[in-house]
C-alpha cells in the first residue's frame, strides 16, 4: 500500500524520556552508517526532503523512510542541513574513539607518548565539537585556533603534570591519568569552541519554533550539559578498563602477548563506546528547554511584553 503522507520529522521514540532518547541515539550513532558513501547519504537526504515537501516516491515503504531519516540524522547537521565531515559525526565516535582512547590507555608511561596521544585526542575532539556545534552561532577561524590551542595545552599540562606526579604512586593511579586529562580538556575545549554562543547567546524559540531572541544563560546551560555528557561518555572505558587490564596483565598468558595489549584495549574500549556514546548523548534532551523566568532580564521582559504569560518555556538546540 502506497504511503500518501508521512510526518518524517515526528520522533519515533518519546524524546522526553531517557529510554526514548537512548533508542534514538542508538539508531543515529550506529557506526555502520559511517561506512556508507556520500552518494547513499545524499539519496537519503533527497528522500527526506521529498517527504517533507509532501511528495513520497511511489512504492516507498515506511521502513525505507525511517532508514532514510536515520541516515539523514546521522550525517547532516540539524541546523544547516549540510553534510557533516565524517570524523566529526557521532556515528564515528565508536571507531575513532576506540582507536585513540585505546592508544592513550596503552601508551601512558612515557612523556613523549602521553604528549602525542593527548594531542591526537584533542585534535579529534576539536573537530567533533566544531562539527556538532549550534550552527546558528558562527565562529571564526581565529576563535577555532584559540580554542584548539587552549584545550590541547590544558590536556597536555594535566597529562604530563599528573604523569610526573604519579611516578611514585600505585600503577593503577598512573593508568587513570589519561581520563583526568580528557575530563579537564573537555571542560575547556567545548566552551572555547562554542564561545560565540556564550558571548552572544544562543537562539531560543517557543514550542512552535518561533524565534524569540538570543540567550547567554541558555547557551551556558546547553554547553554545560554537553560537557557532562562527553565526560560521561569517556568515563567507564577510561576508569574501568585500566582496572581490568591491571588484573589481566598478572596472568602468564598475557605476559607472553604484550604486543597484543594495545589491540585488546582498543577492542574493549569499542565495547564500552558502543553503549556509552548513545547513553551519554541521551542524558539530556537534544531540544533543551528553559523557563522564561530564568532568562536574562532584557529577554524575559521582551517575551513578556510580546506574549504575556502564554510563553512559559523557551527551547533551543544544545548541540552534541
Amino acid at each position: 500500500m502506497a504511503l500518501k503522507s508521512f510526518d518524517i520529522d515526528a520522533p519515533r521514540w518519546d524524546q522526553t524520556t531517557f529510554m526514548g532518547r537512548l533508542k534514538h541515539f542508538f539508531n543515529i550513532t550506529d557506526w555502520r552508517t559511517a561506512l556508507l558513501p556520500d552518494s547513499r547519504l545524499d539519496e537519503a537526504k533527497a528522500l527526506v526532503e521529498s517527504c517533507r515537501a509532501g511528495s513520497i516516491p511511489p512504492g516507498t515503504t515506511e521502513e525505507q523512510l525511517h532508514y532514510a531519516k536515520k541516515l539523514y540524522d546521522s550525517a547532516f547537521h540539524p541546523d544547516t542541513g549540510d553534510r557533516m565531515n565524517l570524523i566529526g559525526r557521532m556515528s564515528f565516535q565508536v571507531p575513532g574513539g576506540m582507536a585513540i582512547t585505546g592508544a592513550m590507555l596503552q601508551f601512558y608511561r612515557t612523556v613523549p607518548a602521553v604528549v602525542f596521544w593527548q594531542w591526537v585526542n584533542q585534535s579529534f575532539n576539536a573537530l567533533v565539537n566544531y562539527t556538532n556545534r549550534n550552527a546558528a552561532s558562527p565562529i571564526t577561524p581565529k576563535q577555532i585556533g584559540i580554542a584548539y590551542f587552549t584545550a590541547t595545552s590544558t590536556a597536555l599540562a594535566t597529562a604530563v603534570g599528573l604523569n610526573l606526579y604519579t611516578k611514585k604512586a600505585p600503577p593503577l593511579v598512573a593508568r587513570w591519568v589519561p581520563f583526568a586529562a580528557v575530563a579537564a580538556a573537555n571542560c575547556v575545549n567545548i566552551p572555547m569552541m562554542r564561545q560565540q554562543e556564550i558571548l552572544n547567546g544562543i537562539a531560543v524559540t517557543d514550542e512552535n519554533g518561533n524565534k524569540l531572541g538570543h540567550s547567554t544563560k541558555a547557551a551556558v546551560k546547553g554547553i554545560t550539559q554537553v560537557v557532562i555528557s562527553r565526560i560521561t561518555m569517556a568515563a567507564p572505558g577510561m576508569i574501568i578498563l585500566p582496572i581490568i587490564m591491571q588484573r589481566l596483565e598478572k596472568y602468564h598468558f598475557m605476559q607472553r602477548i604484550t604486543y597484543l595489549h594495545g589491540p585488546i584495549q582498543v577492542m574493549l574500549v569499542g565495547g564500552f563506546l558502543i553503549f556509552m556514546v548513545p547513553a551519554a548523548c541521551s542524558m539530556f534532551p537534544q531540544r533543551c528547554s528553559m523557563a522564561v523566568s530564568k532568562l536574562e532580564p532584557e529577554l524575559r521582559d521582551s517575551i513578556k511584553s510580546r506574549y504575556g504569560d502564554s510563553v512559559q518555556q523557551v527551547y533551543f538546540n544544545k548541540g552534541l
